[in-house]
């Protein structure tokens, strides 16, 4: 058994170049299929594998992927949020079958300067940033300092980097319309329209509604923090202030649908009888809770592997494009009442 087989060794009895067993290693798509099992077979049979440290020093590279948790200031939503949970764990593993780590971080760790911090720095090779939040200035700024950077937000938002996220408008639109055609007349749309990918939605709320030749009140908008204890405490305010003046609610995400579920539950509102709800994600409490809740999901993992395709390119220098993944509307009990 050869325990001291160089990559450059390894590549000679392959018969390719450095370069491209290296990649064949790393399982690229961008090497034939014929040539990643020749040197993988090779690597197992002499016994070798990637000195880490030594090749970081030579190539500059981590093999490192930063991903960020784009929060906004002033939110309770955090790292325990189980939708941002499902996306990293399945960039986690799209990542692993590309021979890449995750490193996981959020905003705020950073302050400003993103490019010094991850990469620079050589914390990692590039970074996937969860949400587009309020501003993308940050974003704009790595991505324009030459990072290779990929974002899951609003794929139709026009940008210098690739950006992979679900249709929101049309989810949305999709949810609202059902809502409208189950006999719901007053349909509340609670989420932060400040949000790229929340502002999309809300237009396809509004958009369900002109379809419908209905036009909704402007107080029928909650514009509340993504969280289920923010929808919560609306529901309960809104209810004592104005009364039950609503008969169906468009959640931003299934959290904050949950949210307002367990505010009306706690008054012995029917749902959905007096009121029906849809949310937004399809996480897997959402089906656990009672009544089970109509939501619009998304493909992640779908997503996953869209985003970490884009930022390869961008290592391999080839072209990138943004992707818009899919999302099917799910009925459930919490809106049976109302039929699409």
């Amino acid at each position: 058994m050869d325990t001291k087989l160089t990559l450059a060794g390894l590549a000679k009895l392959a018969g390719v170049s450095a370069s491209t067993a290296s990649r064949a290693l790393k399982d690229s798509p961008l090497i034939k299929l014929e040539t990643r099992l020749r040197v993988q077979q090779l690597a197992q049979a002499h016994n070798y594998s990637v000195n880490t440290a030594a090749s970081r020093l030579r190539t500059r590279k981590t093999h490192v992927v930063a991903v960020i948790l784009n929060l906004i200031d002033n939110t309770e939503q955090s790292t325990t949020d189980p939708f941002l949970l499902k996306i990293v764990g399945d960039l986690n593993q799209a990542l692993n079958a590309r021979g890449y780590e995750l490193l996981l971080s959020n905003s705020f760790m950073a302050s400003d300067d993103w490019a010094n911090y991850f990469i620079h720095s050589q914390r990692a090779d590039g970074m996937i940033v969860v949400g587009q939040g309020k501003s993308t200035s940050k974003i704009d700024q790595a991505a324009a300092s030459g990072v290779p950077v990929v974002v899951w937000g609003d794929a139709k938002t026009q940008a210098a980097y690739p950006i992979v996220g679900g249709d929101n408008f049309e989810g949305c639109r999709q949810a609202t319309a059902h809502l409208l055609a189950g006999g719901c007349e007053r349909v509340l749309f609670l989420g932060d329209p400040g949000h790229a990918e929340m502002q999309e939605r809300h237009r396809g709320y509004l958009a369900a509604h002109a379809q419908a030749a209905i036009e909704p009140a402007s107080d029928l908008t909650g514009s509340i923090d993504i969280t289920s204890r923010a929808a919560y405490d609306y529901i309960n305010q809104r209810i004592k202030q104005n009364g039950l003046d609503f008969d169906g609610i468009a959640g931003v995400s299934d959290m904050v649908a949950l949210g307002a579920l367990k505010a009306l539950k706690e008054r012995y509102v029917s749902i959905p009888g007096d009121v029906a709800i849809v949310g937004y994600d399809d996480i897997p409490l959402a089906e656990l809770m009672h009544p089970a809740l109509s939501t619009v999901r998304q493909d992640t993992q779908q997503a996953a592997n869209f985003m970490v395709e884009q930022l390869l390119r961008q290592f391999d220098g080839q072209p990138w494009h943004s992707e818009v993944v899919d999302t099917r509307l799910i009925i459930r009990r919490s809106s049976s009442r109302a039929r699409a």
